[in-house]
């Protein structure tokens, strides 16, 4: 028998007899891991009972803490010392096509204090890889970098990868034409092409969608969320988009041009409009991406701080100039970056300056921007409206594009069957349910693809037990991904042990999927080997270690 899991000789009943805590000193504290209700995400539901599961048979004490999106986005982001563990997922953006976004942006330790890295991930030898495969322009020796960093994470297990989803949308295609939907790299139908190209069929010109999460922000300076990140990619202009083929192309840019490996000339297209009807000019777009660095933006300090000048030719070309090349520059910089009117968010943030909240938590009551739709109207907990802008140079087909909240899947399923919704864009149910459905229906197109996205556990390195590799590495292999990928997702997701997804192919790292181990004999060798002991059934640090946080 494995000696870690081997009954000390007091049993716990006769411990609970005893005044004070019922456990030894070096024992660990009870783990909180969090996750959305099953009612609003079943597959994520299902995982984390599976995973305290597995948890609990190492000898850990573990709570499954229940709580909306809303809460738990705010708890993990803004209390980043506060939690343990939470159920979290990186969605499908375009933008993270190119992995810089997320090998760089999601695990530098200097994105850690309010940036992207909250789990608060730290290791120079890591830190180091992902800096020089922004600044390695041949592609295959960048290829190899990005491999190196997978490797490491594999390594150090900072996270515990789960799936990557099989994402399936449902349109009805009496209503639109099947045509006009784009299939977008890793990404799949629902996207911004999609709701630009859908052509209808009928007098129902207003595309109507479903979000199972509520809407926290419509703020082009914070992403707060998937849902959100559907009308700030609607409302707001970027000079870059990434293309259906996963590939950047020209948007509010009309043309470009590489003067030297640092230095990049964007000519402005003429004629763009904000939304208030004032003119979009050279000077917003140097705004723009200076606010990223101001200070009041941290979530999108990453994207610009390469930056090192921006200057202005003439009325409508911005000159980049870049502190070291950057291999992935337009893709995760000028097209992630959205474009905001100088007039109207340089008195805001003149204004937050002088107080302790940021952009982050500004809401505008009519968000302006530039782009194909117009904000019209946010009934809380109901819907959100964004009208057509046809005077956009890519104006869309449709005339609304509309948001309903519809926090079960069930519930999301029904409405569209029954006409209130007719693009099922968030369905966290069975997609089988959704297969089975177009076939009895017969007006239903179903439409599957594997995510760049990924679903996972994070861990928060700054609290022990997880600031110890050894231990954030049995957690992680107790849980056969297998397992979730079958019960929790139905079959539609592969299993993952890396944050590039094999949707990225030339990106991915198949060998740090392959080469994983799991089950719950590899943890607790894992564990053993790390110095963790059982004391009276329940896991105990290392000799010399004791619990410093709360119980």
């Amino acid at each position: 028998m494995n000696t870690l899991f081997k009954l000390a000789s007091t049993s716990l009943m006769g411990m609970a007899l005893l005044a004070g805590p019922t456990w030894a000193q070096d024992q660990i504290r009870t783990l909180h891991l969090l996750s959305r209700p099953q009612a609003a995400q079943p597959a994520e539901f299902q995982s984390i009972q599976l995973i305290a599961q597995e948890w609990r048979k190492l000898g850990l004490d573990v709570e499954v803490d229940v709580m909306p999106w809303e809460q738990m986005s705010s708890e993990v982001w803004y209390e980043r010392d506060k939690w343990d563990a939470t159920a979290w997922q990186m969605t499908g953006r375009p933008e993270r096509s190119d992995p810089d976004e997320i090998i760089y942006n999601l695990f530098h330790s200097s994105t850690a204090e309010s940036g992207y890295n909250f789990i608060g991930y730290s290791s120079p030898e890591y830190d180091a890889v992902v800096e020089k495969q922004r600044i390695t322009v041949d592609p295959d020796a960048r290829q190899a970098l990005v491999r190196e960093a997978q490797e490491i994470l594999a390594k150090d297990q900072p996270n515990m990868m789960l799936v990557h989803p099989e994402q399936a949308f449902v349109f009805d295609k009496n209503i639109w034409d099947a045509s006009s939907v784009v299939n977008q790299s890793g990404i799949g139908i629902r996207n911004t092409w999609t709701w630009l190209s859908l052509t209808p069929k009928t007098d129902q010109k207003d595309i109507i969608v479903n979000s199972a999460d509520n809407v926290i922000a419509v703020n082009p300076l914070y992403i707060s969320g998937v849902t959100d990140s559907w009308m700030t990619e609607l409302v707001y202009d970027r000079l870059f988009r990434v293309g259906p083929d996963g590939l950047p192309k020209e948007w509010a840019a009309e043309s470009f041009e590489w003067r030297d490996g640092a230095t990049i000339a964007v000519t402005l297209r003429e004629g763009m409009m904000w939304h208030d009807g004032q003119p979009m000019t050279a000077e917003d777009v140097k705004f723009s991406f200076e606010t990223t660095v101001g200070g009041e933006a941290p979530m999108y300090a990453p994207f610009g701080k390469g930056i090192s000048d921006i200057a202005i030719e003439g009325d409508n070309v911005i000159v980049f100039t870049l502190a070291t090349p950057s291999a992935s520059f337009i893709t995760s910089s000028l097209a992630k970056i959205n474009l905001i009117p100088k007039h109207v968010w340089e008195p805001i943030l003149a204004d937050l300056a002088t107080k302790d909240e940021n952009a982050e938590s500004y809401q505008e009551a009519t968000p302006i921007g530039s782009g194909p739709y117009k904000f019209d109207r946010w009934i809380t907990n109901e819907e959100i409206v964004l009208s057509a802008n046809n005077e956009h140079f890519n104006a869309p087909k449709a005339d609304r594009w509309i948001l309903r909240l519809v926090p079960n899947a069930e519930a999301a399923l029904g409405m569209l069957r029954s006409g209130e919704i007719n693009f099922l864009t968030d369905f966290s149910g069975d997609p089988q349910v959704l297969i089975d459905a177009a076939d009895a229906d017969g007006d239903l197109e179903v439409v599957a693809t594997v995510d760049i996205g990924f679903r996972y556990v994070a861990f928060n390195n700054r609290r022990p037990p997880f600031n110890d590799p050894a231990f954030r590495a049995a957690l992680s292999s107790a849980v056969d991904r297998r397992l979730i990928v079958k019960a929790a997702f139905k079959d539609f997701a592969v299993a993952s042990n890396s944050v590039v997804s094999p949707a990225l192919e030339f990106w991915h790292d198949k060998a740090v999927v392959d080469d994983f181990k799991a089950g719950p004999d590899v943890a607790k060798q894992l564990l053993e080997d790390a110095g963790y002991t059982m004391v009276d059934g329940r896991l105990a640090y290392p000799d010399g270690v004791e619990e410093t946080l709360d119980k």
